[in-house]
Formats: C-alpha cells, sequence, structure tokens
C-alpha cells in the first residue's frame, strides 16, 4: 500500500485493528510534532519497500488507541500481523532503527 501523507482522526477502533488480517503499519504521531515530520521521508523509503497496509493516527491526550498501544513518544510506529504486535520503532531516524520491523517483515513476506 502507498505511504500515506496525513495523520487522521482514529476513525478506527482497537478491536478492529485486533481483529485485522495482514500485516499493517501503524504509525501514530501528529502533524505538528517535528520527530513526526523529520521521520516521514524514512518511513516513505521504508514503505515502497514492502506491501503492507499503513494507517496514520493523530495522537494526543486522551485518544484511546494510542493509550491501548502505550504510545508515549511519536512517531511511533508499530508493526501488526494479523492484529498482533510484532515489531515497533520509536522516533526513527534512521533505516536501522527501522531494524525490528525489516526483520519481521523480511522473515515471514
Amino acid at each position: 500500500m502507498a505511504f500515506v501523507r496525513e495523520y487522521s482522526p482514529a476513525d478506527i477502533t482497537r478491536a478492529e485493528l485486533d481483529a485485522g488480517s495482514g500485516w499493517v503499519l501503524l504509525e501514530f504521531g501528529t502533524g505538528w510534532c517535528g520527530h513526526c515530520s523529520a521521520a516521514q521521508p524514512l518511513l516513505q523509503k521504508f514503505l515502497g519497500g514492502y506491501d503492507t497496509t499503513h494507517l496514520k493516527v493523530e495522537d494526543g491526550k486522551g485518544r484511546p488507541l494510542g493509550r491501548s498501544f502505550a504510545v508515549k513518544l511519536w512517531p511511533t510506529v508499530i508493526l501488526l500481523r494479523d492484529g498482533e504486535e510484532i515489531a515497533r520503532a520509536v522516533r526513527p531516524q534512521e533505516r536501522e532503527d527501522l531494524a525490528p520491523l525489516i526483520d519481521a517483515l523480511e522473515r515471514d513476506p
């Protein structure tokens, strides 16, 4: 799936994600976050190499989806497979920061 440029309010629930199938890259952050903006070129390049759904969720105080995943810093990128968390990266800046996600995707394409 193509890279998603804009964060959107959480229109999806944790129950929907848990019941999902296939690979999903769940990205939590906000449009005004400097760390989130800085990570976008890296994430766009990363997503170009894998067949995964990209969900970009606007996070913040009182947002239940981010809290259910214990998100504390932005961006937090979580790789799900069939609704289960497989790997995560927090504030990725370099390709090496995405190593847990890359390893998981390459282990089981």
